[in-house]
């Protein structure tokens, strides 16, 4: 009996002693196949441990019963019954000659006030329990008039909820959550099969942990990079997950010039000044791109496409990346150097590398001392790039002439929300807000037609792919570690 009891995880770290007093109190029963335990919605004051044999979990839905769990030895039911006389959420049936124990409230109760680490482990298996229960109630729901795969999105956005719904070829059962998904969004995610997120949502390995407890299988991320995902823990718990590799670079490298040319000649000053009918030219001299020496820190797609568009202004070229791209290279005419000897040459230089432990801050006090003075520095890859308090830094002395950030390290508790009423807490946010030669956009670089209709897409291609049985590292967009 105590080495069942070890199996039960609220009673796995009792001393022997207080095991002992528990196995008192145990009232051991026999149940025959197809005999009913409990019935649901019948009041009851204990619970079962299942010693032997099997036992059925079943829930009325339009009118019969569904099997929505099976118990076998070492599993535990009808605990809520330890918290007072209680209605049954569920019938308990066996499916072959079995034995239980009983433990009834009054006895539990009165243990319970000796033994305070039955009780947080209680604690620990009612939130598992719960997250249980929501996710059976969702898939039982689901029945109700809904077809196809139900698929879940986080920090859903009306402009592409359109897109999801017009594109969804397949007959989808779509639902679109505005929130976020965090720790305390994460039951959201009941009943879905599959969650659709963004680069600023949080999947971390508590929250991947609940999402596999709820029964998600794939995560499919709208973005290319996926720094926000503990890829160990998702391999781990058997998690699908696809993001889109490439939406549209050029919409991300036009945005990155269109900050360059703003910046360089201070249109976004210049429209404010002739709003309020002042057309005085005084500091708005700007420079001209041709012969102006353009770096690009990271060259895949969307770094190419940057690259291609300074050719055409006339730039002088460098360039840096882990890979470099010899065909590249050679059709522009650009040089590829270490980071220590691009710094003291670019006037303008262009990050579009992905957030690893190696590029986090690439940018920071030790690189900006070795930059050009008036450099220009331009970010719509990962807000982490950058070491915020650096760029400041460099602002105020002067040594960073110019700054378009579309990323910003701490841009998922205000990017893509409306805070015009509200206080922007963040500091370091707010002082990058007060300086006349910084822009700064709200994670737009893709926001174009053409870019958001690719991420839907392939969004929904990735789905598709899982539907029809591919899993892992056999989804054609698998960012799982080989």
């Amino acid at each position: 009996m105590k080495e069942l009891l070890r199996k039960v995880p609220c009673f796995a770290e009792l001393e022997e002693g207080s095991l002992a007093l528990l196995e008192e109190m145990l009232e051991r029963v026999s149940f025959n196949k197809d005999e009913v335990l409990c019935s649901e919605g019948e009041v009851g004051d204990r619970m079962f441990i299942i010693m032997s044999g099997r036992v059925a979990v079943l829930k009325k839905a339009d009118g019969s019963s569904v099997q929505v769990a099976e118990l076998k030895e070492g599993n535990i039911a009808g605990e809520m019954g330890l918290f007072g006389q209680k209605k049954r959420t569920a019938t308990l049936k066996a499916l072959s000659p079995c034995d239980a124990c009983v433990l009834s409230y009054d006895s539990f109760n009165g243990f319970l006030d000796k033994h305070g680490s039955v009780a947080r482990g209680m604690l620990d298996y009612l939130s598992q329990h719960l997250a249980r229960e929501t996710s059976i109630a969702a898939r039982l729901m689901a029945k109700d008039g809904e077809k196809g795969l139900r698929v879940a999105f986080f920090h859903a956005t009306p402009y592409r909820n359109e897109l999801y719904t017009k594109k969804n070829k397949y007959n989808y059962t779509l639902h679109f959550f505005a929130s976020r998904l965090t720790l305390e969004t994460v039951p959201l995610a009941a009943g879905f099969r599959v969650i659709v997120v963004s680069a600023n949502d949080c999947l971390d390995a508590e929250v991947l942990s609940h999402l596999h407890n709820l029964g998600v299988e794939l995560i499919a991320l709208r973005c290319a990079g996926f720094n926000n995902v503990d890829l160990t823990a998702c391999a781990e718990l058997g998690f699908s997950i696809a993001r889109v590799p490439a939406y549209s670079p050029n919409a991300v490298a036009e945005h990155a010039v269109a900050l360059m040319m703003a910046l360089n000649r201070k249109t976004h000053r210049a429209h404010n000044r002739v709003r309020e009918g002042n057309f005085s030219l005084d500091g708005l001299v700007g420079f001209d791109l041709c012969g102006k020496t353009a770096a690009v820190i990271g060259t895949g797609k969307i770094g190419a496409c940057t690259l291609r568009i300074l050719h055409g202004f006339g730039c002088r070229l460098l360039a840096h990346d882990l890979y470099p791209n010899g065909k590249l290279a050679e059709e522009l005419n650009l040089s590829y150097l270490p980071l220590e000897e691009i710094f003291p040459q670019s006037d303008i230089i262009s990050l579009h590398a992905p957030l690893t432990e190696e590029s986090h801050h690439l940018i920071n006090r030790e690189s900006v001392a070795m930059m050009k003075p008036g450099v220009m520095l331009i970010n719509t890859a990962r807000g982490a790039l950058i070491d915020s308090t650096a760029l400041i830094e460099g602002l105020k002395d002067g040594h960073i002439g110019y700054a378009g950030l579309d990323v910003y390290e701490e841009e998922g508790a205000y990017f893509f929300e409306d805070f015009s009423n509200k206080v922007i807490t963040d500091d370091v946010l707010a002082r990058l807000t007060t300086f006349n030669n910084v822009m700064i956009t709200g994670h737009q670089g893709s926001l174009t037609r053409d870019a958001q209709e690719n991420i839907v897409e392939t969004t929904l291609a990735n789905i598709r792919e899982f539907e029809l049985g591919k899993r892992g590292k056999e989804m054609t967009n698998s960012v799982l570690p080989s």
